[in-house]
């Protein structure tokens, strides 16, 4: 019980449970921020999601009961949608890195809000039970959680950075000119409130 108490509470959990707890928040926050800004912040916020769970100690799980979820499909759907309507006709992309690439020699078209959303799904499902502060359970949240990075949403979280790294930086259209003229110093501020 000891050596799992101290798991939990590893640094780099406690990190990775940070930057999982800001992925969520900036996404349910999201609705009053235009789309450049959304992309800056979020190619800034998926790679230190995927760089602290990719440190996260191993986990086993305890206990045979399954963990409660948190989002509901109309949460999911909410947020899907806001995030559709902030990219929108950016939110199409094509991607090669998924099982069904095996039955077709085409690119298969995604969704980068339906890729975030899934992520959110995820995350906010642990965050919600790693709250709750019940060690057994915290454990098999992290234990789901680290199971999930490994199949499901780190190679979702990828696949989004690539085509989100391409609404960033191919050649802008007018609605986009201020995409780059929108970068501002306290972005580096942004990212050492995770290093503090």
């Amino acid at each position: 019980m000891k050596k799992e108490s101290q798991t939990i509470f590893d640094k780099n959990v406690i990190e990775f449970v940070t930057v999982a707890a800001e992925y969520c928040a900036f996404l349910e926050r999201q609705e009053l921020i235009n789309r450049s800004e959304f992309v800056d912040k979020i190619l800034k916020i998926l790679p230190l999601l995927y760089l602290k769970a990719s440190l996260l100690p191993s986990f086993q799980q305890l206990s045979d009961e399954t963990l409660e979820n948190y989002v509901t499909e109309d949460q999911y759907e909410s947020l899907r949608a806001k995030l559709s309507a902030i990219l929108a006709d950016k939110d199409d992309y094509l991607d090669v890195f998924v099982e069904d690439m095996i039955y077709s020699d085409q690119p298969i078209g995604k969704n980068i809000s339906e890729d975030l959303a899934d992520i959110y799904q995820d995350i906010r499902d642990f965050i919600f039970i790693f709250q709750l502060g019940l060690n057994e359970t915290m454990n098999d949240a992290l234990f789901t959680c680290q199971e999930n990075f490994k199949s499901l949403w780190g190679q979702k979280l990828v696949n989004t950075l690539r085509a989100l790294h391409e609404v960033k930086y191919s050649s802008p259209s007018e609605s986009d000119e201020e995409f780059n003229e929108n970068e501002n110093d306290d972005d580096d501020d942004y990212i050492d409130h995770f290093h503090e």
